[in-house]
């Protein structure tokens, strides 16, 4: 361990692990180490044994639940946008070879105590429950606005500038109600919370044009995919391409001071005696934690069901989103529910989670709007954990520091994060032109 990197990567979550394949494959000496004896730090899917170990602390779960090793059940779940910068990562570095991925049944948006299919394209927006008759047809024609929008041809603008025009203004021109404004800012575009009303409309329209072509992908109830076996293979797969490249990865490194000179420059990482000179340090939070600030919590409830979410069409993979002002909350709530499907549980049996920002300390209280949609549960246990972001000058101290996961079940503002650090670190913008044919669900 005693040499020379350009960069060391402590802790093996998924941003960590899709940052270590940039680096290698851009052709940079790295080096990753992990605290504990398995991938994934935070990200990572544990069976059952390891499940009842975490959160009740016993080694023997009940028999009625079947096998341990036929649970993959994932710590942060979220589900991959089928044309999203994920699988444009996974294209651009070939880990598609080393994982298979299966679209998701169904994308699903609660509205006034019932849950509703999302309508994706302008002729679902003719068919939703979800808005009357006149309102229909004025969101056929944003639909068809948004779908004919190109960011480089005036022609398809109307005469807006969206760079200018506040995403409120926009929708306004249309004559479009709460209803409408709510499960396209939320269930379609993907906004937390309702700051995107006030802002520039193009990153709205963006996000839903990403919405519908992620969804004309795979024909499919959804935009989304997941990969077999959850998304424990994820880190493990972008270490191998790490490893492919040249990448070190040694587990089980319990104590791992970094080191910096008198400037405050990162130069090196020690641990177990011996010191790993870098140019530059790759971390989560939980590695320099006072370059972090704590900026929210996460709720969230674990749940093993014998039946898929009711009012979801029987979807054996299924996401629903509670919009923030069906609950009176501040940001959203979600429902992510996985199958045997996905080869995450045993046949029969199915993985749900109810994830929030957390706006008490009581997340049992908090969850019950969430966990009451999944109908009765074999078992349920509650968590929380902090949220950090970096406060550090990464220019200044060459310390790189992811942000913890927020309660989304999608993977865009994951993504997000780990292309701003890439850039950062290499100060160049990753091409993600690829063809994204390359990737393809799993067949049945």
């Amino acid at each position: 361990m005693d040499e020379k990197y350009d960069v060391v990567v402590l802790g093996t979550g998924l941003k960590e692990c899709i940052l270590s394949g940039l680096l290698s494959v851009d052709g940079l000496k790295v080096l990753h180490m992990d605290r504990n004896d398995y991938y994934g730090g935070e990200s990572t899917s544990l069976n059952l044994i390891q499940l009842w170990k975490k959160f009740r602390n016993s080694d023997k779960p009940p028999a009625h639940l079947g096998s341990s090793r036929d649970y993959n059940v994932d710590m942060v779940p979220k589900f991959i946008m089928a044309n999203g910068a994920l699988v444009r990562v996974l294209i651009h570095t070939d880990v598609t070879k080393y994982m298979y991925f299966k679209a998701v049944d169904g994308s699903y948006v609660f509205n006034k105590g019932k849950v509703h299919k999302v309508p994706a394209t302008a002729m679902e927006a003719l068919q939703t429950p979800l808005m009357g008759m006149f309102e229909k047809y004025r969101a056929r024609k944003f639909f068809t606005y948004v779908h004919d929008y190109n960011e480089n041809d005036p022609r398809t603008h109307e005469g807006m500038d969206l760079t200018r025009v506040t995403t409120r203004k926009l929708i306004a021109k249309y004559g479009l109600g709460d209803d409408a404004i709510e499960f396209i800012g939320h269930a379609l575009a993907l906004h937390r919370d309702d700051r995107y009303l006030n802002e520039p409309a193009l990153d709205t329209v963006k996000r839903m044009k990403l919405y519908e072509e992620s969804f004309a992908r795979f024909q499919g109830g959804s935009p989304y995919i997941y990969p077999l076996y959850g998304l424990g293979e994820l880190p493990q797969a972008f270490a191998r391409l790490s490893a492919v490249y040249g990448g070190i990865y040694m587990l089980n490194k319990r104590e791992c001071k970094v080191e910096f000179n008198d400037e405050g420059q990162v130069i090196g990482v020690t641990s177990e005696g011996e010191t790993a000179k870098c140019k530059k340090v790759v971390c989560d939070p939980s590695y320099l934690p006072n370059k972090v600030r704590k900026v929210g919590k996460v709720a969230r409830a674990i749940c093993i069901m014998s039946h898929p979410i009711p009012n979801t069409n029987y979807s054996q993979s299924v996401q629903v989103i509670i919009p923030q002002r069906q609950l009176g909350r501040k940001s959203d709530m979600y429902l992510f529910c996985c199958s045997n499907s996905h080869k995450v549980a045993p046949k029969g049996k199915f993985i749900a989670f109810v994830s929030a920002e957390a706006e008490t300390d009581r997340p049992e209280i908090e969850l019950k709007p969430g966990v009451n949609l999944l109908g009765p549960v074999d078992e349920i246990f509650y968590d929380t954990y902090d949220r950090y972001e970096p406060v550090n000058e990464s220019s200044v101290d060459n310390c790189f520091i992811s942000s913890s996961y927020d309660a989304t079940t999608h993977f865009e503002s994951t993504v997000k994060d780990v292309l701003n650090m890439y850039t950062k670190i290499t100060g160049k913008v990753l091409d993600l032109s690829v063809d994204l044919s390359a990737a393809s669900a799993a067949e049945e």
